[in-house]
Formats: C-alpha cells, structure tokens, sequence
C-alpha cells in the first residue's frame, strides 16, 4: 500500500533501538525523510546510516537526551518544521507503591507526560499553518490495563492520554491527527530489562520468565518492533486522516475486552 507520505519529514525520538527504531525504518520505507534521536550517539548514527543506506532517505541523527531543555531544543532546532512527530521515551523502572517518591513521580511525568506535550507545542503551529500533520504518541498498554509495578509509568502515561484526547480534537480541524500507539510486550531491551526483574524477584531463568509471560497473552508470542513500526506507519499515513484522538493496541490480545 502507498501510504501517500513520500517526501514527508519525520522527527522520531529514542529511535536508536526497539520500538522506536521499527518506527524510523517503517516511515523510511514508505520515503519519509527522518530526523532521529536518542541519548547514545552510537547506536543512533548506526541505524541512521542503515536507514540511508537502505532506503535511500535523507535522515539527520542528534544524539541528546530528549527529556531535557537543552536537549529537547538542540533537536527541534535540528529538525526544524516537520509533517510527522513520533514521540517515544523509555518508561521508568517497575517497582512498589512503596518505592516511590515525589521526585520518582516527577522524573517519570517529565519523560512520559511533559516532553510528549513539548515537542507537541513546538510541532502544532506548523502542522495546523500548512494544514496536515501527523503525530503518534507511544505510550503503552498499561492506560488500558494498568500494571501494579509500573506505577509511574501508569501514572504519566494516563496523564499523557487524557491530553491527547482533548488536544486531538482541537487540531482536527486542521488536517492535524493526534493518536497514541499503545504496545503490549515486545521483543526489545525494555522487555529483557522487565523480564530480567523477574528473574532477580523470582529465582528462575530468562526462558522461564519469558514462557511465563508469554502464557498470559492470547497470541502467545512477544511482538517485534518490525511489525509495530508498520502500524506506526499507517496512522502516520496519508489514509488515517478519519482516526482522531485514539488508543491503538499493540499486545496480543492481553487486554482483554468486548470494547
């Protein structure tokens, strides 16, 4: 399917590695141009040069921690007006309700509520001035179905939703759309660092703590950010002009439903 979005431009934070990285090679393949940013200049640079070499784009790596002021703004700075915004960060750590304090609650809404809405403030003007846009807020399945030991990450992550839900709404009448891309468990680093927590807690192997996992979701299987980052593409995509304001989950059937 052609998407519609050739020549685009693209900025995509934390997207060196896992699902934000599925993200950046799906836009790349449909020939948007790619802005990408993560903390680790060299894992970032190398799947930049994998994403020009495969595909032929022009793609613009800044390596700056995205949740930071000085950071944030050295990338929109690089970036400049883009047609497309994927934001994604790395959740906080899992834990107890008895582990967290103020500053823990501070530090996961700054990288998982607030540096979402900036980039959105930066990006919005724009979008609504040429009259299309396209912004996809990874989030995670967790403001479905909160996750006991990832509190904060319930916490910012529902902050996030509730504005989207309003803040969609408002641009839509400017060809700006505003959804949020909800993943279950998928195969990355994030995956390994939880199910190696419950290795630690449990006393058991990272096999039997991924089979344990895996048990509890319908598909049986851990997703790939491949395929994730295809889906990221479609509600980036010239046809999901008509999808406003939604949660779209990625999890294998975890969540489990009639509605």
């Amino acid at each position: 399917m052609d998407l519609g979005i050739k020549g685009k431009r693209a900025l995509v934070t934390a997207s060196s590695k896992g699902l934000g990285r599925g993200c950046a090679l799906a836009l790349a393949e449909a020939g948007v141009d790619l802005v990408l940013n993560a903390r680790g200049a060299e894992a970032l640079e190398a799947t930049a040069e994998e994403i020009r070499t495969s595909y032929g784009v022009e793609v613009t790596a800044v390596a700056a921690d995205i949740v930071s002021e000085e950071g944030r703004a050295q990338v929109l700075e690089a970036a400049g007006q883009v047609d497309i915004l994927v934001t994604n960060a790395g959740g906080p750590p899992p834990g107890m309700w008895t582990d967290w304090e103020r500053e823990d609650f501070i530090q996961a809404l700054d990288a998982n509520m607030l540096t979402p809405i900036a980039l959105m403030k930066a990006q919005l003007p724009g979008m609504i001035e040429q009259g299309w846009g396209r912004v996809v807020n990874i989030t995670s399945q967790s403001v479905k179905s909160p996750i006991g030991v990832l509190g904060l990450s319930n916490s910012a992550r529902a902050g996030l939703t509730g504005y989207v839900a309003g803040t969609a709404r408002q641009v839509a009448p400017h060809g700006v759309v505003i959804n949020n891309l909800l993943p279950g468990i998928h195969d990355t680093d994030r995956a390994a660092s939880l199910d190696g927590a419950v290795v630690k807690q449990q006393g058991i192997t990272m096999e039997e703590a991924r089979e344990a996992r895996m048990a509890n979701i319908p598909a049986h299987a851990y997703g790939t950010a491949e395929a994730f980052g295809q889906t990221c593409a479609f509600m980036c995509s010239a046809h999901a002009a008509f999808m406003i304001g939604q949660n779209v989950l990625l999890d294998g059937g975890a969540f489990n439903s009639t509605f």
